[in-house]
């Protein structure tokens, strides 16, 4: 990838040049980089955010949403390259979670990358753990509740039949990849330290799937449970989180 195409990809809310580390932040299905503008701010100028746009939303509408993990992973990775330079961490939230993970698969395989400092998982159970889904069959009204049941929107905005028409294709592509991605059965465990956030009210992980993910790495885990939080706690806790990564970045430096 050109420095143009990764361009596409990152976006940088408070570029932050003279950063101690960065943060690469990985939306959830159907979420887009701005998600990640608060936390962004909260973390300048110790940590520089560098925010993932997928295709197929706002600015990128018109490119088709990637329906695959594996390929979505494949061409985040590539996006990285410029940016790896500085220490960097992996931080993703929901679906976001397992495109981090494979990121740093592919990172950690590729004996010329640079390897993150860290894995965040964020609102997810372990890759290897999988459910029964298939939220992207839903007919538009049923997926419609299924995002507003996440209170991840704004009540009433997917009301808006436009809004609709342009956001809907790539939240049924998202779920579509999530639901049917397989954690390759001779993954090796990461080498980085993975740190897991999870709310104890999340309704689509609880808090001993999020503790699954040790299996993932050998370099050790840290769970973090946020009481009351749901499945979008990083929109009540954010400078908790904030904190939480500066820590975790500091220790790993």
């Amino acid at each position: 990838m050109t420095s143009e195409d990764s361009a596409q990809w990152i976006r940088r809310f408070h570029p932050v040049p003279g950063a101690r580390a960065r943060l690469v932040c990985l939306p959830h299905a159907g979420g887009a980089a701005g998600f990640y503008h608060p936390l962004s701010g909260l973390l300048a100028p110790e940590v520089e955010v560098l925010a993932v746009q997928y295709p197929g939303r706002q600015e990128r509408r018109h490119e088709p949403a990637a329906e695959d993990i594996g390929v979505l992973a494949d061409r985040v990775t590539a996006a990285l390259g410029p940016f790896t330079e500085q220490p960097f961490a992996l931080f993703g939230h929901s679906m976001g979670a397992v495109v981090a993970f494979e990121v740093a698969r592919r990172l950690g395989a590729d004996p010329a990358a640079a390897p993150p400092l860290a894995l965040i998982a964020s609102g997810r159970r372990a890759p290897s753990l999988t459910r029964d889904e298939e939220i992207h069959r839903l007919d538009d009204d049923g997926l419609v509740a299924e995002i507003e049941s996440l209170r991840g929107t704004s009540p009433g905005l997917l009301a808006d039949e436009e809004l609709r028409r342009m956001v809907l294709p790539a939240v049924r592509a998202d779920y579509r990849a999530i639901e049917s991605y397989r954690c390759p059965p001779d993954a090796a465990p990461l080498t980085v330290p993975i740190t897991v956030l999870v709310g104890d009210s999340d309704p689509r992980v609880t808090v001993e799937e999020a503790g699954a993910w040790a299996l993932h790495t050998d370099a050790g885990t840290d769970v973090h449970v946020f009481p009351g939080g749901d499945h979008f706690y990083l929109n009540e806790f954010r400078e908790a989180v904030a904190e939480l990564v500066r820590l975790r970045l500091r220790s790993a430096q």
